[in-house]
């Protein structure tokens, strides 16, 4: 039986006092047994109200957790849950995470009926946002994930996704070495050279709470440049780097706009080629940073 199964929610962390009590909500609401259910929580040394925030929400839960906390980076802290968890699959929810109430029960659900799958991302669920720059990521968001169940590639994600702790364990876990982000793809991309199926599962839903303003977007770019530096150098072949130009992105904003207008009927949705022109370039900036540093070499 499929919720005999236990699943690990692994929480990865760091300053996200604005959004993380709405994923911690997401989580405790489950329609999913909370006795088959544990919460591992890895907080990146927040310096704001994160970690208090998760311990008064979690302190009179009926599902178990625990709470760790580290300095390294990402890939460490995807290893702590690794490494720590009791359950057959883990969830990723990071801090700006929101999962429908079904969601971890239909994951479950689709990774029992496909032994061969090490990975089920999610689908990417339409946020009500006023602000143009967190419109824009969502309606990027949403577009990306319309295609049916379907094999994904070489790389995964984390954030809206269930991984198989079987496959995990068989590459090795995950890079600790990894500073910046990226430290999924590196993973999934192991995962799929051992013979690992990577996938959607598009009856899973979840929210991603929106990069409010402009500075944070590019920030989180320019992170997601830096660390695909290391794993560029670790397996040529994980980033194209042609895909990550500005070039490449205004194109790619321009085919989104037509499926983000279809689904939604926003004429902001045409404003996608710059918006992703943006986010390129701070890659761009981020993974020449990473040179610079000698990051990866």
């Amino acid at each position: 039986m499929e919720n005999d199964v236990k699943v690990t929610i692994g929480i990865c962390v760091k300053n996200s006092e604005l959004t993380i009590e709405k994923a911690l909500d997401s989580v405790l609401s489950q329609r999913y047994p909370h006795s088959m259910m544990e919460i591992i929580v890895v907080d990146g040394c927040s310096k704001d109200k994160t970690l208090s925030i998760i311990k008064s929400k979690l302190a009179n839960s009926d599902i178990k957790y625990r709470i760790f906390r580290e300095n390294i980076g990402l890939g460490m802290a995807r290893q702590i849950v690794a490494e720590n968890a009791s359950g057959k699959y883990i969830v990723w929810v990071d801090g700006d995470i929101v999962l429908s109430k079904d969601y971890v029960r239909k994951q479950v659900e689709y990774m029992e009926k496909h032994p061969n799958v090490a990975v089920a991302e999610g689908k990417y669920g339409i946020c009500s946002e006023n602000n143009l720059a967190a419109s824009l990521e969502n309606m990027v968001a949403v577009a990306h994930s319309q295609p049916n169940i379907s094999n994904i590639g070489w790389v995964a994600a984390t954030e809206g996704a269930i991984w198989r702790i079987e496959a995990i364990r068989q590459i090795g876990g995950f890079e600790i070495k990894i500073k910046g982000a990226a430290e999924d793809i590196e993973a999934t991309y192991r995962m799929k050279v051992a013979g690992w199926s990577l996938v959607k599962n598009n009856e899973a839903i979840f929210q991603e709470i929106p990069r409010q303003t402009w500075r944070s977007i590019w920030e989180q770019y320019f992170w997601y440049g830096y660390g695909a530096h290391y794993i560029n150098h670790k397996n040529k072949g994980i980033v194209i780097l042609y895909k990550m130009t500005p070039l490449a992105g205004i194109l790619a904003g321009v085919l989104y706009s037509f499926d983000a207008y279809k689904l939604l009927r926003r004429k902001t949705a045409f404003l996608l080629p710059f918006h992703y022109l943006f986010k390129r370039i701070a890659w761009c900036f981020g993974f020449a940073k990473a040179h610079l540093d000698g990051y990866g070499h």
